[in-house]
């Protein structure tokens, strides 16, 4: 062990690291920091002398960080909230409390969960600032290295979409799915039968973390690949396309009960079984060493469960 070494590591370089790793931006570091830009690109600069690493290149007009900056991430991410924790042993006070958290999510849970969430965290939290990123623009990775703090997302139950080390799963609502049709669709007043529903062609959600749904793996095995007509990013700009087509549409039926753009679109039941499906949040492991951290997420379950009861008490 190098302790003259280590010894020039401060928690002030690790923390610029940090926060450059989510900006990718010395001007914004620097803000973020209440620093100035010369004063963040100094610590960098000790930073590399002592790593013996770049730790972020010029690309274009974008800094992209090295695979040794990459690589520490997670685990100075770590070393923030541990000695975070040391220094709040107090217990934690939302009121007065003044820091910011990320979360990411599916558009579909926008429409479930987002503004419930932010709703009751700003009413005991003012000072707490949230930022929200679907979740097309910050993914697994971002939670790994510290730039999320927590991802809400909809899956099948027997397909956790991620294997990353550290990374904990836990369901926040069950739902199942459903179909979705215009309401002067032929199949409109019919109930909905496997040959029906393999027919017409399907509106498909593009997904690049999650594997194949099960439940196409399931209706491939017991019957037929349906046939994907067209694919979209959103839940929203599904249902607005069957609006103004005969396409279909499977998706949740918490989130068709509860989006405006899925309003007087017809549901019926799947003609086949397709397995268990939920919404679940996912965060990274030691973060809960972070007493405000632990606050939020105590937030986020509570929020889930009221909707969980309102759904059941609905059906």
């Amino acid at each position: 062990m190098d302790l003259i070494k280590l010894s020039r590591i401060s928690m002030k370089h690790l923390i610029t690291l940090h926060v450059m790793l989510d900006t990718l931006s010395v001007t914004a570091s620097a803000e973020r920091l209440c620093l100035s830009p010369s004063s963040v690109s100094k610590t960098l600069t000790q930073l590399r002398e002592s790593l013996n690493d770049e730790l972020f290149y010029r690309h274009g007009n974008q800094l992209v960080a090295t695979p040794l900056a990459r690589r520490l991430g997670p685990t100075v991410h770590q070393m923030i909230n541990e000695m975070n924790q040391m220094l709040t042993q107090e217990a934690f006070d939302p009121a007065s409390y003044q820091g910011r958290f990320s979360l990411a999510m599916r558009e579909s849970t926008f429409e479930l969960l987002a503004a419930k969430l932010s709703a009751r965290v700003l009413e005991q939290s003012p000072g707490m600032r949230l930022e929200i990123w679907s979740r097309d623009n910050k993914g697994f990775d971002s939670l790994a290295k510290g730039q999320l703090d927590f991802i809400i997302l909809p899956h099948d139950k027997s397909q956790p979409p991620s294997t990353q080390n550290n990374l904990v799963w836990e369901t926040l609502l069950d739902d199942e799915m459903v179909c979705l049709m215009n309401p002067n669709h032929p199949l409109a007043d019919k109930t909905l039968t496997i040959d029906d529903y393999l027919s017409y062609g399907h509106i498909g959600i593009t997904d690049n973390d999650l594997n194949v749904p099960f439940f196409e793996m399931q209706l491939a095995q017991q019957h037929r690949k349906r046939k994907i007509a067209v694919n979209v990013p959103d839940f929203g700009g599904a249902a607005l396309m069957c609006h103004h087509s005969d396409l279909l549409f499977t998706c949740s039926r918490q989130w068709a009960s509860a989006a405006l753009q899925a309003k007087e679109l017809i549901t019926k039941p799947l003609p086949f079984n397709y397995g268990e499906v939920s919404y679940s949040l996912v965060w990274h492991q030691p973060s809960m060493n972070d007493p405000a951290q632990r606050w939020l997420y105590e937030q986020i379950i509570a929020v889930a469960q009221e909707s969980q009861r309102k759904t059941s008490s609905m059906n």
